[in-house]
């Protein structure tokens, strides 16, 4: 089983000191997020939608998993910006798979990952073409799954395009969340983007085209707004193209009544060969992303943690355990059991409650002590979940990004890099790989992290802690914060 997954294998069930110390098993002999509200900050109807959806809550990306079966590979319209491939487990991105499944299939797979991983609590259909123009595929998939996993949540992505003609078979299916995608509310930007639409028998193109498109997704979005379905908004931001009008699309997605509305980067490296991939298009840097994310600020609550995932993604975000769950892997006939997902819900309800309260004990003792007007700080932090620094240094393929000041703890973004260290050691251009991911970042807290490498990140003017090991991250940055300003240090937080 993946180091970075807790393995309840031998555990005693129900035992929150076993499933703790699951979680802080690093495994490494070397030495060498969406929305972060709260119980309290929404109504309970509302929180019980998303507490447990990693997508939908920057919370529950710390602690549950997702799974996307590529069930529907048909697709309604072109995007400059993206190229299905199949068979392909070298790309993390939208719209690439390694297998296409029939429904069957798909149910039978998400079972057997159910089974393997406990953190499993959403079951996600994202093509890799759209799942409401391939409406029979994805409905039959969810069917088979709910009849057999009914606590499973849910949740497609789509371009909206067919969406209204399905709406209200979501309602009769207890799908409550659903992804749309816009990347644009004036048709004259559409044109940039879309070469051509498949609308009523026909291809459209040209500016025809991006105003069907247009008009549809609002439908999509009036249409499930109206019926109480959680909606998160995926943008694409492509300079030059979209990227000023994005705060124009935030507003409107917000007056429409959108949860959430994820800004991603667009993917256009010539390699992956999309059209704008082939142009020459570039892609926004982190602090162009920033700047757009934070001119946001006071329209749609804004998603920060998404992992652009693959078609059939499967684990924790920022992790991708698919190639362990092919179809030549999954046992021809499998039942459920619940026993490890229900074991691991109790840990969690536990868990995160204890957590809460350390970050808001954290955040009322550095308020106390810190100057309202103290500069905020962007600190790294190697985790694997869980909410705690539980991760080597090494082992990091991403680094999530939490920005402190006075007013408490935030995550704000989630940094990828190479694998550091392999086989028990680390190879010199990844850690170089590691410090440019680094940059504007003077402070990285990890659970473990060699001499040497830690050397090279000093020379670099990044100060590498683990004196914080397996504690929760907002008591250890709040520690570290406090520290910087001068302050003595929080007392540790044990496990």
């Amino acid at each position: 089983m993946n180091a970075n997954v807790i393995s309840l294998d031998g555990l005693a069930i129900g035992s929150k000191d076993a499933l703790t110390k699951a979680m802080e098993s690093d495994g490494c002999s070397s030495s060498s997020c969406g929305s972060s509200d709260a119980p309290e900050d929404m109504d309970p109807a509302t929180w019980e939608k998303v507490k447990d959806h990693p997508c939908y809550s920057e919370e529950a990306h710390h602690y549950f998993a997702r799974m996307h079966v590529a069930v529907a590979p048909a697709c309604n319209i072109q995007c400059n910006y993206c190229n299905r491939k199949y068979d392909c487990a070298n790309e993390s991105r939208p719209g690439v798979v390694s297998e296409r499944l029939t429904p069957e299939a798909a149910a039978r797979k998400v079972i057997a990952v159910a089974n393997e991983i406990p953190q499993l609590s959403v079951l996600g259909i994202a093509g890799p073409g759209d799942s409401a123009y391939d409406w029979r595929k994805t409905r039959e998939t969810f069917q088979r799954v709910h009849a057999q996993l009914p606590d499973i949540k849910l949740c497609l992505s789509t371009n909206g395009l067919a969406l209204p003609d399905h709406v209200d078979d979501l309602l009769d299916m207890n799908i409550d969340h659903v992804t749309l995608t816009i990347n644009m509310i004036d048709p004259e930007v559409g044109t940039k983007i879309y070469p051509w639409i498949f609308w009523q028998h026909k291809r459209r193109t040209g500016l025809e085209a991006s105003q069907i498109l247009h008009e549809r997704q609002m439908q999509s979005l009036d249409m499930l707004h109206e019926r109480g379905i959680l909606v998160k908004v995926n943008s694409v931001m492509i300079p030059g193209i979209n990227d000023a009008h994005l705060l124009e699309v935030n507003r409107e997605v917000k007056k429409r009544g959108a949860f959430l509305h994820n800004i991603m980067p667009v993917i256009s490296a010539p390699e992956h060969g999309t059209a704008f991939g082939l142009n020459g298009q570039r892609g926004p840097t982190a602090q162009e992303l920033k700047k757009l994310q934070d001119a946001c600020a006071g329209g749609a609550n804004l998603m920060k943690h998404c992992r652009q995932c693959r078609a059939d993604a499967v684990g924790l975000l920022g992790e991708d355990r698919g190639q362990e769950f092919t179809m030549d892997l999954v046992p021809d006939a499998v039942t459920y059991d619940p026993t490890k997902r229900e074991a691991y819900r109790a840990w969690v309800a536990e868990e995160r409650g204890e957590r809460r309260v350390a970050a808001e004990e954290a955040k009322a003792e550095t308020q106390a002590a810190v100057a309202a007007d103290a500069g905020a700080m962007l600190i790294a932090v190697a985790t694997k979940g869980g909410g705690r620094i539980n991760q080597h240094f090494g082992h990091a393929t991403e680094f999530q990004i939490f920005e402190v000041d006075a007013d408490g703890v935030r995550f704000v973004t989630h940094r990828r890099c190479d694998n550091y260290c392999v086989g028990g050691y680390g190879e010199e251009d990844k850690l170089e790989l590691v410090i440019k991911t680094l940059e504007g970042i003077d402070t990285i807290l990890c659970a473990k992290i060699g001499d040497c490498p830690r050397e090279d990140l000093a020379a670099a003017g990044i100060v590498a802690i683990q004196d914080f090991a397996y504690e929760y991250i907002e008591t250890a940055v709040s520690a570290v914060y406090r520290a910087r300003c001068g302050l003595p240090a929080l007392e540790a937080e044990t496990a």
